[in-house]
């Protein structure tokens, strides 16, 4: 039988394993709240991929790939885009940064940052095209673009508290 003890260490390590999913999906539900924020639905896919694109590299057992295709499910009921295509979105920009993970963990924060631009660039195309190809119409151009240029400016306002966290109440070696 568990003692008191053991019982709070095993809370504290399953709060610390579930805080990056908490997190994300609390900040998402926020940004959905309308009247927010004038540009809630760009942030919200550029706070999810660099939150994404964070616990990938620097703690990937942070966001398992089935929690990142649920977090994806849930951008995509949020948001305008077909049930799906964030889960598989998402799940490509977390196998790109996995790939270039021990490449990245030597970098500093302009080259990782850089990284970042270029997969979400990546995913952001990737988006416009799918949903063209799934509505078979000509979408304007300029929406993927701010969504774009809004992911890549709030990365390190993500980051940021992020690396705090992996640091401090979220480290798994803290427990």
């Amino acid at each position: 039988m568990m003692d008191v003890a053991e019982i709070l260490r095993a809370l504290d390590r399953t709060a610390r394993a579930m805080l990056p999913t908490a997190v994300i999906v609390v900040v998402m539900v926020l940004l959905a709240l309308p009247g927010l924020l004038p540009a809630a639905t760009d942030l919200r896919a550029g706070f999810v991929m660099s939150s994404v694109f964070f616990w990938t590299i620097y703690r990937p057992a942070a966001l398992p790939a089935p929690v990142v295709a649920l977090i994806g499910v849930l951008l995509g009921l949020l948001g305008d885009v077909p049930l799906g295509i964030w889960s598989v979105l998402l799940l490509l920009e977390q196998a790109i940064a996995g790939m270039s993970r021990r490449v990245l963990l030597r970098q500093g924060f302009m080259l990782v940052w850089l990284a970042f631009s270029g997969c979400v660039l990546a995913v952001v195309s990737l988006e416009w095209l799918a949903r063209m190809l799934l509505s078979f119409t000509a979408l304007p151009l300029m929406p993927t673009v701010l969504e774009f240029t809004l992911s890549v400016l709030i990365y390190p306002l993500v980051v940021v508290p992020l690396a705090r966290a992996h640091a401090g109440p979220a480290a798994p070696e803290q427990a």
